[in-house]
């Protein structure tokens, strides 16, 4: 009984905080991003940097009414093969020609989705749309973030297959938000990026790469703690849950060596430089002339997707628990 009730309250915190980096960290994620602009974009991020912020988990609520969103988060590379990424094509037409498109959907396509959000947020620019630029600025950081998890490029994404059942939501919200406030944020400025798509393919790279350590490291210190060490209660919006302890979460940041601060570096100046980059693409329009209020129009289309991630009924399928 009481290894039953462990399992369905690890797999209760697992659902609770499996989206994405958790809410907390994706916001901090955009929302230093904007200050990694150039002089001619930064005023107008900071302006809305509101927006920009509280808007970046709304790719995580989506999936909750929008069948096609939840592959657009990760990518099971580990599904093909021992050496995936010398055999997976890097353009979506190759890839779909190699493993078909249903497959492709199946195992996550974040690296694919990130380039076709950059068109997006390009044209935008081109259109001097802010509505969409902001909607889309804060959409793709989401994105850009997301693969920048080591867990969101495995098919074992929640340690379901190694008896690690809510690693998951330990490595990218309960560190993060115990620790993240230590973290040092300043990463320099965006630089333009030549390569979009293979960008988007070296950054999954260097999440796969820190994958083992991620596993690996969450199972011996498993060995050293029994589990009324391992586990604690704490108090969750009125809801006692039972969490990874503070005593086990900081040796286990401890073994990690500051990885999850490094992974959210890496996608703060990432995200900046996708910003910058499709303005450059654009022609570098002066924003100057779009600092003003979101149009009724945009208002009421955020208003209806909160109200569909309210109501919402859909399971994702793909890395929902």
């Amino acid at each position: 009984m009481k290894r039953l009730f462990l399992t369905i309250s690890i797999f209760l915190l697992s659902i609770s905080l499996v989206l994405s980096w958790g809410f907390w960290a994706h916001k901090r994620i955009n929302h230093m991003a904007c200050f990694t602009l150039p002089p001619e974009m930064i005023s107008f991020y900071k302006n809305h940097i509101d927006f920009i912020t509280e808007h970046a988990v709304d790719p995580d609520r989506r999936r909750y009414s929008d069948p096609e969103e939840a592959p657009r988060h990760f990518i099971d590379i580990d599904h093909y093969g021992t050496h995936p990424f010398d055999s997976m094509p890097k353009y979506w037409k190759d890839a779909v020609a190699k493993y078909s498109e249903d497959t492709l959907k199946a195992y996550g396509i974040v690296p694919w989705h990130i380039n076709v959000m950059m068109y997006r947020l390009t044209d935008a620019f081109i259109e001097k749309d802010a509505d969409r630029i902001l909607y889309l600025s804060a959409s793709i950081g989401h994105y850009i973030a997301d693969a920048h998890v080591p867990l969101h490029c495995t098919e074992n994404y929640n340690g379901q297959f190694t008896n690690q059942v809510g690693i998951h939501g330990f490595w990218e919200s309960r560190l993060p938000e115990l620790y993240g406030e230590d973290y040092d944020y300043f990463t320099g400025r965006a630089h333009f990026i030549t390569q979009p798509q293979l960008e988007a393919w070296k950054i999954a790279e260097a999440s796969f790469t820190a994958l083992d350590s991620v596993l690996s490291f969450e199972k011996k210190l498993s060995v050293i703690f029994p589990e009324d060490r391992k586990f604690a209660y704490e108090q969750r919006g009125g809801t006692t849950m039972k969490m990874y302890s503070q005593d086990f979460s900081a040796a286990y940041n401890k073994m990690l060596d500051g990885m999850v601060e490094r992974r959210m570096r890496a996608a703060i100046i990432e995200v900046g430089s996708f910003w910058y980059t499709a303005w450059v693409n654009a022609g570098s329009p002066d924003l100057k002339d779009l600092d003003k209020p979101l149009t009724e129009e945009m208002k009421k289309k955020l208003s209806e997707e909160e109200q569909l991630w309210k109501t919402g009924k859909l399971k994702p399928k793909g890395h929902e628990d």
